[in-house]
């Protein structure tokens, strides 16, 4: 039936598909039917703590792997995702890496700062909030970077994706809200960065676990997105301020973030601008980046270190947090390819074929400048 192809023509299908079903199945629970609970309630279903019948919370094996596993499979993601973090990568490739990820990070947490300071840091303009926003802002699609690089950049554009993979997950997110003045103490940050130092070292320790551990990238993301899904309601998608707020996280991460990835390459003298545009987008794991804080906000709560109503406060946005993300990665799944189109053609009508090296660049226009003048 060719499923996975079909979800996967989807910009961030194998998230979005799963955490839209997910959001579907748990919509329809919540309307607590007669039929459908009358039905559960005949196959010995327990009650909830509400007093309904819902099939996503019929315990077992079931609820813990659709209903109560995102937290669990989010920690196995950025686990194997860690294994496959190898620095080893040539010089290029790296001073590049470094460049996209600080402009990146430094534009989502400018744009986050700013928004906190004019509006309600966790409910603004449009229902947005700092986590949203640089959650999605500073956590780029390295599948789409590394699709759009190896079809329009060179060698050491495709490389920096080694570096770029440190953006994966809530540790900018993590590392800005500190900033922001939530108090999350060390303990937060280890107890949400372990699984990923651990798989790190393990990866970059022997190849063989890091080949092993590599499907593990792909592997949980429908799972663990179906489980989110899981724990919203389709009501959210259909609330315009929801829609918008997803939109105008789109546009500003493919527009400022090119915006200012460009910027830095110009300061730092790089010939082709592929790179900053292909990492303009905003990653679907990034929709796990709330569920994930939420998580850090409840240990820093039981560590003392952080008030409960705070806590509190963001695992209330998870949900609609998690909504705007995913519109968000739909919409620059769309604009990202386009803007890399449109930067590709005007490079080439200045003489930068996005392809070559910036020394093979240099290299092909010190030959023509060295070469004599053909006669008339």
């Amino acid at each position: 039936m060719k499923l996975k192809q079909t979800i996967e023509k989807v910009p961030g299908g194998l998230m979005v598909v799963p955490l839209l079903f997910g959001a579907l199945l748990n919509t329809i629970d919540q309307l607590h039917l007669k039929p459908v609970m009358n039905f559960l309630k005949s196959l010995g279903v327990a009650k909830t703590e509400e007093g309904y019948y819902e099939f996503l919370r019929i315990g077992g094996f079931s609820q813990e792997l659709f209903k109560d596993s995102a937290l669990v499979l989010i920690a196995l993601f950025l686990f194997c995702a860690g294994s496959q973090m190898n620095l080893r990568v040539g010089g290029a490739a790296l001073k590049k890496g470094i460049m996209l990820t600080t402009s990146k990070y430094l534009t989502g947490l400018a744009v986050g700062l700013l928004f906190g300071y004019f509006f309600d840091p966790m409910d603004g303009l449009f229902g947005l909030s700092t986590l949203a926003i640089i959650a999605a802002m500073t956590n780029g699609n390295g599948g789409m970077y590394a699709a759009l690089t190896g079809q329009y950049g060179n060698r050491s554009d495709v490389g920096a994706v080694a570096v770029l993979s440190l953006n994966d997950g809530p540790f900018f997110t993590l590392m800005s809200l500190g900033l922001l003045g939530s108090s999350f103490p060390i303990i937060a940050f280890i107890a949400v960065l372990l699984p990923i130092a651990i798989g790190m070292i393990l990866g970059n320790l022997d190849e063989d676990i890091r080949d092993f551990l590599k499907a593990g990238e792909i592997l949980p993301v429908p799972f663990f997105a179906f489980a989110l899904g899981a724990g919203m309601n389709l009501a959210s998608f259909f609330n315009p301020s929801v829609v918008t707020a997803g939109l105008t996280i789109g546009f500003m991460t493919t527009i400022l973030t090119a915006f200012t990835g460009i910027l830095v390459f110009k300061l730092f003298k790089e010939k082709s601008f592929i790179a900053p545009v292909s990492e303009a987008s905003t990653a679907g794991n990034a929709a796990g980046t709330p569920a994930a804080i939420a998580a850090a906000a409840s240990v820093a709560a039981g560590s003392g270190m952080m008030s409960a109503a705070e806590a509190q406060s963001y695992q209330d946005i998870v949900n609609i947090a998690t909504a705007q993300i995913s519109i968000a990665t739909l919409t620059t799944a769309i604009l990202c390819p386009i803007a890399v189109i449109l930067v590709d053609k005007w490079q080439k009508t200045r003489g930068i074929d996005g392809k070559l090296e910036k020394f093979e660049l240099e290299g092909r226009d010190q030959k023509e400048r060295s070469a004599p003048p053909t006669s008339a």
